[in-house]
């Protein structure tokens, strides 16, 4: 089931790339890296990687403000008459698609008060939590999963965060300056 889902979300990701590549209008191509963006955070959230998937959702939104930012100014295009009929089909047909797949998840998720550490004995953090302190001597089970465990992962993603948080003032640096010579 999951890999089928993931295999709709590549197939809809190469759509996404194809209509980036293709389109002449700057702001319709940035909305088609953003709409790959979001479906790569939900496969990494699809395969148990809650914390990858957040990592790209968040530098996928700044990197998304930043483009439209920038393709608004050099890409101004204004939408007249009525609105096409495919277009609004599809959309409707792909939030009914992803309610389903909502009311599904909702339904799947554990008891309210029920650890969901119980229902998965195989998980990773059942080992974390029953030999963590012999493992890695550790005197807080929290720092020794974050550093001991998962250190490599968790200095990935602050790397990640710093690089789009750097990129994104540079971005806003550079364009400030401009506008001071044009003063």
């Amino acid at each position: 089931m999951i890999e089928t889902l993931i295999g709709m979300f590549i197939v809809f990701m190469i759509i996404g790339a194809i209509i980036a590549l293709e389109t002449t209008d700057l702001l319709s191509a940035v909305i088609s890296i953003g709409a790959i963006g979001v479906a790569v955070s939900i496969c990494f959230l699809l395969v148990g990687a809650p914390d990858i998937a957040s990592t790209q959702l968040v530098v996928e939104v700044l990197t998304i403000i930043i483009l439209i930012k920038a393709t608004i100014r050099h890409d101004l295009v204004t939408i007249e008459g009525d609105r096409e009929f495919f277009g609004l089909t599809v959309t409707i047909a792909l939030l009914f698609i992803l309610f389903v797949y909502g009311v599904k998840a909702f339904s799947s998720l554990p008891k309210f008060g029920a650890p969901a550490i119980s229902e998965f004995q195989g998980a990773a953090s059942n080992r974390y939590l029953y030999s963590g302190f012999e493992e890695t001597g550790s005197k807080n089970i929290l720092t020794s999963i974050i550093f001991d465990y998962r250190g490599i992962d968790a200095f990935a993603q602050l790397c990640v965060l710093f690089a789009g948080i750097w990129g994104a003032f540079a971005i806003m640096r550079v364009q400030s300056r401009k506008r001071k010579k044009k003063g």
